[in-house]
């Protein structure tokens, strides 16, 4: 208790040096709670994005491979001239489920589509015909205005399996009952159910069919019938584009979103059959470290994925959205040791020149009988309590200035990288038709809309907290060291002696 309250009127008695030491570690404190802020929070957005972006998988054809490929498939015309055909290549659906069962995955989501007809349904724009057969175009004579006739069975209505990122968006909400859950459970929209009389609980079945080859000329094609019998157990609102995006003159039953009949992917992939067309399937793959992608590339391409494919993940919209805020960090960082670096060189100064100046002060106490431990605990003490101080107001003040420190700072990242970008940036590319990205419906939407991160809402968590703490016990700890190492140096008699 003695040395806290000699410490106490030792603070007060010199004012002057007690106040400019803590003006220095104010300004430590503040640079270093600003900082420290900054890169912790930059930390935890990076995470999340490397995690978001280091372990969604896309598989696009290698442009360089297909090339190749054509080359050496290259056939002769009348001509002369060789023909090279650059054919965008497919993913059989049985294998976009072969792939989601692997132990490196931390989550696959499947989708499934299949074109439906129903003798029970009555669907929405019905007078419009239905459509999703394939579609040849020509001329019917000479000076004929072009045509397009729809060959193959013409459906109306679309079952879709495991499509749900409509009610994410908010899009799409449910009116009554819940969405599938079980095999055999299906949910409609509100329109499709009250115009086809139905109600909830009601059994539907829809009838399609697969295909084997593609339609000759009279539409005609290896044919394999299927069917489904669902269960409705909900209905949804829906607030999306009723011909969604890019629909144009295809306006017909199959293609309004109200006749979309909804259900789990188990449900509408059940009737696949290898080898035969008719079910579209997507998939979404998620792995359980990015580390894990070169053995999960080796996996696939163990079960048959082509070797034109590449396995990547999403690198490019990573570093264009987090590479600003990996900039901030870095020069917080930078500007924390700078800070610490000088500031502790300039406290040591000060602490020396202070223990020299109270060289007699430290002689009477050691003529009573202090201990030189106790000597430098209580010099040490004035320290903690200055920099305690200093501590809750730094952190005040750092918590209101950081934030526009970290706007101004991250602004001028994101412009940086925006103007490296477009100096880098070719005058031309090669057509986005040959990327297929699989897992291009991710929260960004793929490479193309991705965009830098342009707001960091920094705050002050436990952990920097914790850390601005240390920072203090340091500073503090700093000049007891000085004190400790002057004090064995000195005699207490002979300090008396130079006194006299």
């Amino acid at each position: 208790m003695y040395i806290l309250e000699n410490a106490l009127q030792n603070i007060r008695r010199n004012r002057g040096r007690n106040l400019m030491i803590g003006i220095i570690i104010f300004v430590i404190i503040v640079s270093a709670v600003t900082a420290l802020m900054i890169r912790n929070t930059a930390d935890g957005v990076i995470a999340d994005y490397k995690t978001r972006f280091g372990s969604e998988v896309s598989l696009s054809p290698n442009m360089q491979k297909l090339q190749e490929e054509a080359m050496a498939n290259s056939t002769e015309d009348a001509s002369g001239m060789n023909r090279v055909r650059i054919v965008r290549p497919e993913i059989p659906a049985e294998q976009y489920v072969a792939f989601g069962e692997s132990e490196y995955l931390k989550e696959a989501v499947l989708t499934a589509t299949a074109k439906t007809n129903s003798e029970q349904l009555k669907p929405i724009d019905e007078d419009l015909g239905g459509g999703g057969g394939m579609m040849v175009s020509g001329r019917g004579g000479p000076g004929a205005e072009p045509v397009q006739e729809a060959l193959g069975t013409q459906y109306y209505t679309k079952l879709l399996g495991n499509e749900y990122s409509d009610f994410e968006s908010g899009d799409r909400s449910i009116s009554e009952g819940r969405l599938p859950e079980a095999d055999g459970e299906c949910m409609l929209s509100t329109e499709l159910l009250e115009n086809s009389g139905l109600s909830l609980g009601d059994e539907i079945t829809l009838t399609s069919e697969l295909t084997k080859g593609l339609p000759d000329e009279e539409g005609e094609a290896e044919t394999l019938p299927i069917s489904y019998t669902l269960t409705i157990v909900g209905t949804y609102l829906d607030a999306t584009a009723e011909y969604g995006s890019g629909a144009g003159l295809m306006e017909n039953a199959y293609t309004n979103r109200r006749n979309e009949i909804l259900t789990t992917f188990d449900t509408a992939a059940a009737p696949m059959v290898s080898e035969w067309s008719g079910i579209e399937v997507g998939a979404t793959y998620y792995l359980k470290s990015p580390d894990m992608l070169p053995d999960f590339a080796d996996e696939l391409y163990a079960k048959g994925l082509s070797d034109v494919f590449d396995v990547t993940t999403d690198e490019a919209s990573y570093e264009r959205i987090v590479g600003p805020v990996e900039g901030l960090k870095t020069i917080s960082v930078a500007f924390v040791i700078i800070v610490l670096v000088f500031g502790g060189v300039i406290i040591a100064l000060l602490s020396s020149i202070a223990i020299r100046e109270r060289k007699y002060e430290i002689g009477v106490l050691r003529a009573m009988g202090m201990k030189r431990s106790k000597v430098a605990l209580g010099l040490w003490t004035e320290m903690l309590v200055i920099t305690a101080v200093c501590l809750v107001v730094g952190l005040g003040v750092g918590m209101v200035v950081a934030q526009p420190v970290t706007d101004v700072m991250l602004a001028q990242q994101v412009a940086a990288a925006e103007e490296a970008e477009t100096a880098g940036m070719p005058g031309g590319g090669a057509g986005g038709f040959m990327t297929a990205n699989i897992a291009s419906s991710g929260m960004f939407g793929g490479q193309a809309d991705a965009e830098a991160l342009k707001d960091l809402d920094v705050s002050l968590g436990w952990v920097t907290l914790l850390e601005l703490i240390g920072i203090a016990i340091l500073l503090s700890s700093l000049t007891g060291l000085i004190a400790t190492q002057k004090i064995t140096k000195y005699e207490p008699i002979k300090i008396l002696m130079e006194r006299n």
